[in-house]
């Protein structure tokens, strides 16, 4: 039973990861993007996502390293450790190519008909799809130790980011596997390369594990858990919102928003 923590967190990020094979899924059974549901469902995500951080990560954080550090020396590291994650996740973000980034908006309308007709040749599609997998792989990993590292703080905490990570990969599977399947004509083929790419989550959770849980300490748990904050406030702003709003829903953003924290807050309340 004492493993028990380490295999539930290393099965949420798992479920979070694996999630862009849903995105798969839905670009394979459905003929045009449901941009509200996705609008909404990004939108939610951030909320979490957002929420969470400054109002639960961010603030134990805090706690820790006040406690370990002293109240200044604790406050200076938790801020610093805030928008270092927020550095990290942006350098990595800065070195995938632009036309590769997996978080240009492709509608699965446009990528069936307009992509493909102007992407004629077969081996610039699959080097989109496969590109496009490495570039999620990369974003997956921080992600992973993301969930991981609240999963192990807080089990109900590390349920709520996963969700919230999961939804945001369902995209991102569309992105994937659709040029890899009008490349070269298997759904198989596409769907293997998006689950691949979700596998980073877990990955990213199992490598953050070996390398980090030996070094487990207060002060290391406190730089976690505040950076962990500063990638997931970082991913909302950067990522989640912009792509929510070029689904072409003005408002449905916000409103996904406003639940997303609502739900959050709630659910928090509940384990108080």
């Amino acid at each position: 039973m004492e493993n028990y923590p380490i295999l539930f967190a290393f099965g949420l990020t798992l479920f979070a990861g694996l999630a862009t094979g849903i995105g798969s899924a839905m670009a394979f059974f459905t003929k045009h993007t449901n941009t509200k549901f996705l609008s909404l469902a990004l939108g939610f995500s951030a909320g979490v996502m957002i929420y969470v951080s400054f109002v639960e990560i961010f603030v134990k954080a805090n706690e820790v390293l006040t406690e370990y550090l002293g109240e200044k020396p604790g406050t200076w590291v938790t801020v610093a450790s805030f928008f270092g994650g927020m550095l990290l996740i942006a350098i990595i973000d800065k070195l995938i190519p632009k036309g590769e980034n997996p978080h240009e908006v492709n509608l699965i309308e446009n990528m069936t008909e307009a992509e493909r007709e102007r992407r004629k040749k077969e081996k610039k599609l699959m080097r989109m799809g496969m590109m496009t997998g490495l570039a999620i792989a990369i974003h997956n990993f921080p992600e992973g130790l993301a969930t991981f590292a609240a999963a192990m703080a807080d089990p109900n905490l590390g349920i709520a980011i996963a969700v919230a990570i999961a939804i945001h990969n369902i995209p991102e599977g569309i992105a994937i596997s659709v040029p890899i399947y009008h490349a070269t004509g298997s759904r198989r083929k596409a769907f293997k390369y998006s689950f691949l790419s979700g596998l980073a989550e877990p990955v990213g959770a199992l490598v953050g594990y070996m390398v980090l849980m030996p070094f487990m300490g207060p002060l290391l748990f406190g730089i976690i858990f505040a950076s962990v904050a500063g990638i997931m406030v970082f991913i909302s702003l950067d990522e989640l919102l912009p792509a929510a709003r070029e689904y072409g829903e003005h408002h449905l953003p916000v409103y996904g928003l406003f639940a997303g924290m609502v739900v959050m807050a709630i659910s928090l309340l509940l384990f108080i």
